[in-house]
């Protein structure tokens, strides 16, 4: 369980730490910002990819051989990343290959944790569920404050240091998951067969709450900055913290507290519940007049978001748990869709409108008002894929 926890502040920085430079790659490397924007793109693709293929191969493999060597993958490209760029003649080039490598480590630990976990001797499945995917959260509130921290005190010059620095997690998580004791979800022969997968409507209804699960949490996190940067008039530095940093906390301390109360709560009703909240937090995002009280509803949609990607998984792992790893993998693959098509969403429809991220996140209410019908469905399915 802790290897697992570290895994997934592994996966905050893989996520969090390359946009804090984005603005200096720029200048110390002379990079167009389109040029940039594709540094997103090879890490989103490579993570989608690889949460295809781990379908395939994971079981083969096993477990612990795979997720070695998905935090070697992570640490060797954080810290290629401070290295490359200065060693070739080409620095685009050089982070492309760091980020690629980080990637493919990514893609691994996101679709491998969760069922480790859920393997995981507990009685509180849900609960440990929901813990683990708050220390993404907790990852993510690190590398900002942390880096922030650097920055101000080392000088954001010195950032490649910092890349070696971060490395130094991944890289010590490998050797733990070496000794730790790590179970099977399911054996690969006892494991419904992917056509068959494909054939369920339950399997179909998870990845549509896993679709909006991801839009949901990005539409806002990520434009989060950028909105409070406009609505606040307010630094970078400070935006980052007012905007993310916050959405993070907040999405963190809701994941901690379905942890601590689970057995007190119907899952399937919180989700719907966080799904309520989600849709008022756009709603005053969208149209609150006074900038702090839009900052609020953003703090209040990473509340609510809290539950609603490892509350998924929880009931995937309940009513499907034939799936196996494959089941997971999926899932990865359609939150991590959804992780892009919320933030795309919010961009392109804000865009449309003289960059007004207000009907942005107005737009991006389709997702949880979608995420509420699926609930309704799966209610109302009968079939499971059950061992």
């Amino acid at each position: 369980m802790a290897a697992s926890f570290i895994g997934y502040i592994t996966q905050a920085i893989v996520n969090n730490f390359a946009p804090l430079l984005f603005v200096t790659f720029q200048k110390s490397f002379d990079i167009s910002l389109s040029r940039i924007s594709a540094l997103v793109t090879v890490n989103f693709c490579l993570q989608l990819i690889v949460d295809f293929i781990a379908a395939k191969f994971v079981d083969k493999i096993g477990y612990r051989v795979s997720i070695v060597a998905a935090h070697i993958f992570a640490g060797s490209g954080l810290a290629l990343m401070g290295i490359l760029p200065f060693k070739i003649s080409n620095p685009y080039f050089g982070l492309i290959i760091a980020i690629a490598c980080y990637a493919i480590g990514g893609g691994i630990i996101e679709v491998l944790i969760s069922p480790i976990v859920e393997a995981c001797p507990n009685d509180k499945k849900s609960a440990a569920m929901s813990l683990l995917h708050s220390f993404y959260c907790w990852g993510h509130v690190a590398v900002i404050l942390f880096s922030t921290l650097f920055f101000v005190t080392v000088g954001i010059e010195k950032w490649q240091l910092l890349a070696l620095i971060w490395s130094i997690i991944p890289f010590a998580n490998a050797i733990y998951f070496c000794f730790v004791p790590i179970n099977t979800l399911i054996e690969a022969e006892k494991a419904v067969p992917i056509k068959k997968l494909f054939k369920s409507k339950l399997f179909w209804i998870f990845i549509l709450l896993m679709l909006c699960a991801g839009a949901s949490e990005q539409g806002m996190s990520q434009w989060s900055s950028a909105f409070a940067e406009i609505g606040l008039n307010v630094s970078k530095t400070i935006g980052d913290l007012l905007g993310p940093c916050m959405f993070a906390v907040m999405m963190g301390i809701s994941r901690v507290f379905y942890a601590a109360m689970s057995t007190k709560l119907n899952l399937t009703k919180f989700i719907s519940v966080s799904c309520v909240f989600c849709i008022i937090s756009y709603l005053i995002a969208s149209f609150s007049p006074i900038p702090v009280l839009s900052l609020i509803g953003c703090g209040l949609c990473g509340l609510s978001v809290g539950i609603l990607w490892p509350g998924v998984f929880s009931l995937a792992a309940e009513k499907a748990s034939a799936g196996g790893t494959a089941m997971f993998a999926f899932l990865a693959l359609a939150g991590d869709l959804g992780c892009s098509s919320g933030p795309t969403l919010v961009g392109t429809v804000s865009g449309i409108f003289n960059d007004n991220l207000k009907i942005g996140f107005l737009a991006a209410l389709i997702f949880p008002i979608a995420l509420i019908i699926g609930i309704f469905f799966l209610r109302k399915c009968k079939n499971t894929l059950r061992i």
